[in-house]
């Protein structure tokens, strides 16, 4: 398999999509890795396999309704296996395994079936110290925009998932890229203020277009960086509870297709605005582990 990922908007061919058949049902506080699972293990509103599964299996038919291969993880029971993008990524012809939390290590054996298509030589690896996730990492042409955590108690952060050595290796292992690191604001207890990965307070969409959340970043400087470089009137702003719901967590299967939960009417008739189709989707119950489509999603080729 020839893999091609340059950006977030490009023609999809190929992508492995997440699996909700065996979750584990409702795991215990303690093992919960992030504030909006917490929020709903608490309320006793945590989301159902079955209502995962068929969510997905709409996103699977769109999929194939455009003619993109789709690979499966192979299940594991009682294992969560949804959120592909934070295993593995793609940036040009390279897959970058992540280094995820240790708990999550077997969700990278379940696509060694897509792994052994690719061939050993383009599986890159990153030393143990450099933590990084797919959320975080987002090719952009010539830029790769990294989703990172600066402050010095990073490790107290259960949401901090991609530390600054992992910036620092991917700009060696990919000296053509421009590498762009973004400071995000974290919370342990809040998720309507944890951006738990870049992809859940910023992402590009169509043709020079982008959906961002201002309250994500740390440093206004980079979210004006980033504003600037795509222009003020290509630049859809969401609210705090917008951010909460993922709103900015879609997923490109061109410049004009968009695969959004059908919930967000406001980002989708911006979309539809700006000439984009817009496939609606259910994802509400996925949502409320903090990932949505971008998370559950892992492109391995585009045009």
């Amino acid at each position: 398999m020839k893999l091609n990922v340059k950006n977030e908007t490009s023609r999809l061919r190929a992508v492995v999509l997440g699996t909700a058949e065996s979750t584990g049902g409702v795991p215990d506080l303690s093992d919960a890795y992030d504030p909006k699972s917490v929020e709903h293990i608490k309320a006793g509103t945590y989301p159902k396999d079955e209502d995962m599964i068929a969510e997905i299996d709409a996103v699977k038919k769109v999929l194939e309704k455009y003619g993109v291969e789709v690979f499966r993880p192979k299940v594991i029971k009682n294992y969560n296996q949804i959120f592909t993008r934070d295993i593995g990524f793609v940036i040009d012809d390279k897959f970058v395994k992540a280094n995820i939390l240790p708990d999550r290590e077997q969700e990278i054996e379940a696509i060694s079936h897509v792994l052994e298509k690719i061939g050993a030589e383009n599986v890159l690896e990153l030393p143990e110290d450099a933590h990084v996730e797919g959320g975080d990492v987002m090719p952009h042409n010539d830029y790769l925009f990294v989703g990172t955590y600066y402050g010095e108690d990073y490790p107290e952060y259960i949401t901090a998932r991609t530390n600054l050595k992992a910036v620092e290796h991917l700009q060696k292992l990919f000296p053509n890229k421009k590498v762009k690191s973004f400071n995000l604001r974290k919370s342990n207890t809040e998720p309507r203020d944890n951006a738990l990965h870049l992809d859940c307070c910023f992402q590009p969409v169509g043709k020079g277009k982008a959906i961002i959340y201002k309250g994500g970043f740390l440093d206004e400087e980079e979210y004006n960086w980033l504003k600037n470089y795509f222009g003020e009137e290509n630049v859809f702003e969401i609210t705090r509870e917008e951010m909460y719901n993922m709103n900015s967590n879609v997923f490109s299967i061109s410049e004009d297709v968009v695969i959004s939960e059908k919930n967000f009417t406001r980002l989708n008739a911006w979309l539809r605005e700006n000439g984009m189709t817009v496939e609606e989707v259910p994802y509400a119950e996925i949502a409320k582990q903090e990932g949505l489509l971008r998370c559950s999603t892992l492109p391995l080729i585009r045009d």
